[in-house]
């Protein structure tokens, strides 16, 4: 177990001294856990596969999986990439920083344990003052996939980061809460036309409106044995409860989920809804993801929920579906991940 160094720094009044020990990090190969704007990152030195190793043994993560390096400024990510496509840097122009992460043709620098032995890396630079500091002041990529335990939900407070991976990292930044809460989009620009792997915080209608042809892979919507994407592979997100997704016709599921919990109601229950659906299940414990009205915000706060599940010992969970549009498109990949792709059409 290792002896973690916990550092507390604040978002908007960042103590360099403090960072550039995480930094120093870093640089000695270490494993550092980063705050970002979509969920906390476990990082390391893109650039030595002996640092990338280390992740994959805190994570307790299969190698077979791509990371994501995060970058700062455009000088790094020419290093990490054999070419920028020019529609490439449009979308770098409009949404960098930000959760977009664009898979390119690797260089020969990236290596193949980041990559998961594919010829191409998925690169992004985070909206986080924090993780672009950092970034900086190593001087070097930092690969980061989410800093679970694998196939726990990924972390957005400092708690759960040091709940998951206190002894199993070096460092920890325990900083503010995520803002997005959810992974970045993964866009594959090698793909013609650019091809959404993984839906995330920019939707496929702000995308579209600098590449019009923008697609989204098929396989998003269900589990795959070949990632081509950071996070496709696995069951992801799954609190230790069983779980199951009931779909359809909103009186239909009602009366299904309704009916699912009084067959189980041997078993600690709950439902994970809508705010305006609660009334809906009189009697039972629900847990809200927010309005239907907001639903980035209903995004934000799924790993939250989902972690609730533990921390309630939860034996049995059921969720409603909802629309796949916009973050809710986000939102519905994690949580079908989430139930193993369990679900019920009613």
């Amino acid at each position: 177990m290792k002896n973690t160094l916990i550092l507390h720094i604040n978002d908007t009044s960042i103590d360099e001294a403090l960072l550039s020990q995480a930094a120093d990090a870093i640089n000695q190969n270490k494993t550092v856990i980063l705050p970002t704007e979509t969920v906390y990152g476990l990082g390391a030195n893109a650039l030595n596969s002996e640092a990338v190793e280390k992740i994959f043994i805190a994570k307790g993560r299969p190698q077979d999986n791509p990371l994501i390096v995060h970058v700062s400024n455009m000088n790094m990510l020419e290093k990490c990439v054999k070419s920028i496509p020019e529609d490439a840097l449009s979308l770098i122009h409009a949404f960098w920083p930000g959760p977009l992460t664009l898979i390119l043709e690797k260089s020969d620098l990236i290596p193949h344990n980041v990559s998961a032995g594919l010829n191409t890396v998925g690169v992004r630079m985070p909206d986080h003052p924090i993780a672009l500091k950092l970034i900086d002041l190593a001087n070097t990529p930092i690969a980061a996939p989410s800093a679970n335990r694998s196939g726990k939900p990924s972390p957005t407070t400092a708690e759960h980061v040091i709940s998951d991976m206190q002894g199993r990292v070096d460092v920890i930044i325990a900083a503010d809460h995520s803002r997005i809460g959810l992974e970045s989009t993964v866009l594959d620009m090698t793909h013609n036309p650019p091809m959404i792997l993984r839906p995330g915080g920019v939707t496929l209608s702000q995308l579209q409106m600098l590449i019009p042809e923008i697609t989204i892979d098929p396989q998003v919507h269900h589990s795959v044995d070949s990632p081509r994407s950071p996070g496709m592979k696995y069951t992801h997100y799954a609190p230790q409860a069983e779980m199951t997704m009931v779909r359809g016709d909103h009186s239909k599921v009602i009366k299904k989920i309704t009916h699912l919990m009084d067959e189980h109601k041997h078993l600690n229950c709950a439902i994970i809804c809508a705010e305006e659906h609660i009334q809906d299940y009189p009697n039972q414990n629900c847990l809200s993801l927010g309005s239907l009205s907001n639903p980035a915000f209903m995004a934000s706060q799924l790993f939250t929920i989902l972690r609730k599940c533990d921390e309630l010992q939860l034996d049995y969970v059921i969720t409603e579906a909802f629309a796949e549009e916009e973050m809710g498109l986000a939102l519905m990949n994690r949580l079908k991940k989430a139930v193993g792709y369990k679900i019920l059409d009613v």
